[in-house]
Parts: C-alpha cells; sequence; structure tokens
C-alpha cells in the first residue's frame, strides 16, 4: 500500500508540474519606421492578438518610439506604448509602458546576429475591480535573419528570421515569466514595404500550470528614409 502511494503521489506532482494548456492563437502587426537622418530614427507599430480564439481579438498594443545609432551594429532606443486586454470580449484591463532598449548586430557573411535587452516599467488598472498595480520586466531577445535570394536584404528578395526571446518579471515569483520563439519569412517588395509571416511559439510560465499559445504571424513593415540614404526596412517590429 504504501508503495502504491507512493506512485500515485509521483503521478500526482509530475501531472501538476507538467500541466499547460494550448490555444491556437493569431498575432497581426503593422510597423512604420522613419529614418530623420543617419543617426536618428521614429518609430510607431500596432498590435492585434487572439489569444484563446483565433478569430476573436483579446489584446492589443499601441507603441511608439525614438531611437539613436551609436553606430552601424549599435542601437539605443527609448519608447512608451498602451496595451488593452479583454476577457469573455469585454474590457478587463489597460496598461500604460515605458521601456528603454539597447541592441547590437553581429554579422557573419550573409547571418546577422541581434542581441536585443529592454527593460520595461508597466503601470496596470483593471476597471471591473478597480484595482491598479504595476510590473518591471527585463528581456533578452537573440534574432538571427539571414537573405536566401541575394546576397542582401532588398527588392524582390526573400529572407528567413528566427528569434527566442525570455522575460523576467522581478517583483513576482517565478521571475521567469515568458518565452517567445518565432521562426518566419520575409519578402521584401521594394525598399520601403516588406511583409513577413511565421510561427509565433508563446509560453506563460505560472505555479498553476504553463499556457503555450500556437500563433499564426502576419505583419506588414514599412520604411520611409528622410535621411536621403535609401535603405531596406529590417524585417523586425519593435
Amino acid at each position: 500500500m504504501k508503495k502504491r502511494g507512493l506512485i500515485l503521489l509521483l503521478i500526482l506532482i509530475h501531472s501538476a508540474a507538467f500541466a499547460q494548456e494550448d490555444y491556437f492563437s493569431s498575432n497581426s502587426t503593422i510597423s512604420v519606421t522613419y529614418k530623420i537622418n543617419p543617426n536618428f530614427f521614429l518609430n510607431a507599430e500596432g498590435n492585434l492578438r487572439a489569444y484563446e480564439d483565433f478569430s476573436v481579438p483579446d489584446y492589443y498594443e499601441m507603441k511608439a518610439s525614438g531611437g539613436y545609432n551609436l553606430s552601424e551594429y549599435h542601437k539605443l532606443s527609448v519608447g512608451f506604448g498602451k496595451n488593452g486586454y479583454y476577457e469573455n470580449e469585454l474590457f478587463d484591463k489597460r496598461e500604460f509602458q515605458v521601456w528603454l532598449q539597447d541592441a547590437i548586430e553581429l554579422k557573419s557573411g550573409k547571418y546577422t546576429f541581434e542581441n536585443r535587452l529592454r527593460a520595461e516599467k508597466s503601470w496596470f488598472y483593471e476597471p471591473v475591480i478597480k484595482k491598479y498595480s504595476d510590473r518591471i520586466r527585463l528581456r533578452y531577445r537573440l534574432n538571427i535573419s539571414v537573405p536566401l535570394t541575394a546576397e542582401t536584404v532588398k527588392g524582390g528578395a526573400l529572407s528567413a528570421n528566427v528569434y527566442d526571446e525570455v522575460f523576467f518579471i522581478t517583483n513576482r515569483s517565478p521571475s521567469l515569466a515568458r518565452n517567445v520563439i518565432y521562426g518566419g519569412l520575409k519578402y521584401q517588395l521594394d525598399e520601403n514595404l516588406a511583409v513577413a509571416s511565421g510561427y509565433h511559439f508563446q509560453r506563460e510560465f505560472a505555479r498553476k500550470g504553463n499556457v503555450n499559445y500556437h500563433m499564426l504571424y502576419f505583419a506588414i513593415l514599412i520604411s520611409i528614409d528622410g535621411s536621403g540614404n535609401k535603405t531596406a526596412s529590417s524585417g523586425k517590429t519593435d
């Protein structure tokens, strides 16, 4: 009996440790980048996601940022955003967010390796229960991109992009809150416009069990160069 009880206990512990939910979701983005001069740039982005039902959006983001190129491969930027959350098609929570970001690119042949670190501060309000809260979050992303049909990303070129990003929250436990993995393709129509699509996997970590979102991702990427130095859009959203 003791042995059976021990086996049952181990099964229950294993089930609890690996309990998780899976959803088929969607993620759509439009991003506009304006290059003021060789050093300064602006970015605006809108994002709409349907987490629990592929066809019913339940989250949105509106973001704006400005950045400075310390060098050709090193960029600093600051930004802010307003996000909204829905539950059962009713507005549930709003978020105001500010961040500081540092991104460094390394080149190896046709491959580009981007290391991105972002520190965020968010303030939340839940109108139904009239609750205020805040969050400090750190994010690190390793992004790898490579042109497939040309030596560089230019009009008519197809490129591939993969990345892994981890999210840490400093004022909660567990501190590892999210992991995002993406793999997809980008087609550069011309120097100003590109489209991208791929698979976006998002895992939310929680004590009560992990939640997995399997997302179909689609993005429209617009790049406007006001500096006189025409270059194609990077293909990476903010």
